[in-house]
């Protein structure tokens, strides 16, 4: 993927001499698994770049409805807080660690010494930001004009691969899919009952992926 790559080139650049007040200048942090990065409101100070683990960053809607926005692994950073720092704006979301997570904080001036220094900083910062705001506008165009069916059979194929049963609940596939819990019950019904899925308490398992594979193409 090209911000996978990008952001890899972020992390290989933080190693270079030129680039050693970038470390020297920032702080890196361990964050234990289910603790809030930052929520909805919050002023950003510094520039995230994830080293290790993961950051969910979703939206909450007024009657508590998630949506998953994306989310910051391995050698990435928040496109968020990369536009709250360009624009002095609050955070618009939230971001919660799934796992244990290692991160290095920029402070803001020094963000903005490498980017006005770097033309190689500028680029991968900006490439990173193009990527991420594509994935947006992508996950907004499934919301709006994708068929429920269609991305709930793509959801369980992604969350399958290395093995047939899922570990999940119906909240959390909703949550994933910017739906009702209700409405992915529903659906999920109506998968199980076509012999496609077995829901279980807490799991559901893939007992027919080529159909499955029929309806997400």
């Amino acid at each position: 993927m090209p911000e996978l790559e990008a952001s890899n080139s972020l992390t290989e650049l933080l190693k270079e001499k030129d680039f050693g007040y970038l470390n020297t200048e920032s702080q890196k942090v361990t964050v234990p698994a289910n603790s809030t990065v930052f929520r909805q409101g919050d002023t950003c100070k510094n520039y995230l770049l994830v080293l290790k683990g993961s950051v969910k960053v979703f939206s909450r809607a007024e009657n508590g409805r998630e949506i998953i926005l994306y989310r910051v692994q391995n050698g990435q950073s928040c496109t968020l807080t990369t536009a709250c720092l360009f624009a002095n704006n609050p955070y618009p979301a939230e971001g919660i660690t799934e796992v244990d997570t290692t991160a290095l904080m920029i402070p803001l001036p020094i963000f903005n010494r490498a980017l006005a220094e770097s033309e190689e900083f500028r680029k991968i910062i900006f490439d990173q930001y193009a990527q991420r705001l594509s994935d947006v506008i992508s996950l907004v165009e499934s919301l709006s004009f994708g068929h429920i069916d269609i991305r709930l059979a793509r959801l369980l194929l992604q969350l399958s691969k290395s093995t047939d049963t899922i570990e999940t609940t119906h909240h959390i596939l909703a949550t994933e899919l910017g739906s009702a819990r209700e409405v992915i019950s529903r659906q999920l019904k109506e998968f199980e009952k076509k012999q496609i899925i077995s829901l279980q308490r807490g799991s559901v398992t893939v007992i027919n992926r080529q159909e499955l594979l029929k309806i997400a193409e």
